[in-house]
């Protein structure tokens, strides 16, 4: 009985979210029935439910959380200035003649761009539009191209600035907490924004790197299917050329050495290297000759319509899960997770194929305020670092992003994909990065040392 109504709860919410309802509303509307439902029926207390203004509060206060619209703002405002086309027109300057060059041109703005914006659709979009035609036309096999484009598209999802891990590293921060005063500390250790940020740099370019492996391999053994520019499609003069790739290269670089070094070196917070971003992508709209008070105007737009939908996520999720606790959800789920076989390692195993379904129907917003504040304290309570669990969890929702048939990148690829291109090439075409990223999730597991090292280094 103990576990009939949390899980209710969960069906309820999956089949209200099968009439395309808003996932705030679905959320917040099914924790307010139940919690009329318990009120009435003396299975809630209305103690229960008196802290909910408190935490809503603490939400709309939460200075960390500054920096999700300071984010938002620079991916919008860099696709509107168009950084992505300059900066792909560089590497291929750089890389195009080699086989395979397409390709790891690609992969390597993929990579700059997810350091720079953080958001992954707007990447696969971004990128779908101004390299897929290009790719078909260069003769490059199509399952190749789309594959390429939808996975270097969800780096945005585990190189930081990403909004996911800003997301990931506010909630794991009050689990860490919540999981230290249960087991009776009260000199409590804290996780930050910036650790999580420190703490995936190393897997991300890891991430990147067998991507470039593949590509290699790919360019070797059939060169063929990825075919090197012709000298007359570029400029001939390779110093002019290069002159040129350097010139789209290194605004880029200069703003995310801004962003990352800024706290990497313990200069300035997320929140405040967010704001610096933010500033940056203004000069860098006005260097390239695209700010003006319509495309201002644009991005507030949609940086503001963004952040008030996450926002709305939050309210409603917060709602969910206290009325889920309420219900005594949570001791349902500890009992669960001592009940299974294998310890910490089987609950972790277990949670993270809960996450990775759960990648295919809800955003990564909901899943980071729903289920994490559910497991989070169980998961730390049992000894897990919380720098690697928000690591591992960013990467495992990027690879259900990937899979198919309900991955969300390879719906935003399907979008902008020229007719000629059918569904089954993209799905053929994640099947290898999908390997990848189970490749990455399986060495993170034998290594946390990855995602750990270098936080501990910098920050003790």
């Amino acid at each position: 009985m103990d576990m009939i109504l949390p899980l209710s709860m969960f069906l309820a919410v999956g089949l209200v979210l099968l009439s395309g309802y808003p996932v705030a509303f679905c959320l917040g509307g099914v924790a307010l029935l139940f919690a009329v439902g318990g009120l009435a029926t003396s299975m809630v207390s209305i103690n229960d439910l008196t802290f909910l203004p408190g935490r809503l509060f603490g939400i709309i206060s939460n200075t960390t959380l500054i920096a999700v619209p300071l984010f938002v703002f620079m991916g919008v405002m860099l696709e509107k200035s168009r950084v992505a086309e300059k900066l792909l027109a560089s590497m291929g300057l750089l890389f195009g003649r080699l086989p395979g060059g397409l390709g790891f041109s690609i992969i390597l703005v993929g990579a700059l761009l997810a350091a720079s914006t953080g958001i992954v659709g707007a990447t696969v979009v971004t990128m779908g539009l101004l390299t897929l035609p290009t790719m078909l036309r260069r003769g490059y096999q199509p399952s190749l191209a789309t594959g390429l484009i939808c996975a270097t598209g969800t780096l945005g999802q585990i190189i930081p600035p990403s909004i996911a891990l800003v997301l990931l590293g506010d909630v794991l921060s009050t689990a860490y907490q919540e999981a230290q005063l249960r087991q009776g500390a009260w000199a409590l250790e804290t996780v930050s924004v910036g650790d999580l940020f420190v703490g995936a740099l190393i897997p991300g370019l890891v991430l990147v790197v067998l991507y470039l492996i593949y590509m290699t391999a790919v360019s070797l053994l059939r060169p063929e299917q990825v075919p090197a520019l012709e000298r007359d499609d570029g400029d001939g003069n390779e110093r002019t050329g290069l002159m040129a790739a350097l010139g789209g290269l290194i605004p880029p670089l200069l703003l995310i050495l801004a962003v990352l070094g800024s706290i990497l070196a313990g200069l300035a917070t997320p929140t405040e290297a967010a704001g610096v971003g933010a500033f940056g992508t203004l000069i860098l709209a006005a260097a390239n000759r695209h700010l003006n008070f319509t495309i201002l105007r644009e991005t507030v737009h949609g940086a503001a319509r963004l952040t008030s939908m996450v926002f709305m996520i939050m309210i409603g999720a917060s709602l969910f899960t206290m009325v889920f606790r309420a219900f005594g959800g949570e001791e349902a789920v500890q009992h669960l997770f001592d009940a299974l076989p294998g310890g910490v390692l089987g609950a972790t195993l277990m949670v993270m194929v809960i996450i990775f379904l759960l990648g295919f129907i809800l955003d990564f917003i909901e899943i980071t305020f729903v289920v994490v504040p559910i497991v989070g304290p169980i998961l730390l309570g049992m000894g897990l670092d919380p720098i690697w669990l928000g690591v591992m969890i960013a990467l495992n929702l990027q690879t259900s992003f990937l899979t198919p048939p309900f991955g969300i990148a390879l719906f935003y690829l399907r979008g902008v994909a020229p007719p000629e291109v059918r569904t089954t090439h993209i799905y053929r075409g994640v099947v290898p990065f999908v390997f990848i990223q189970i490749i990455m999730l399986g060495i993170l597991a034998l290594f946390p040392q990855l995602a750990t090292w270098l936080p501990h280094l910098l920050y003790g």
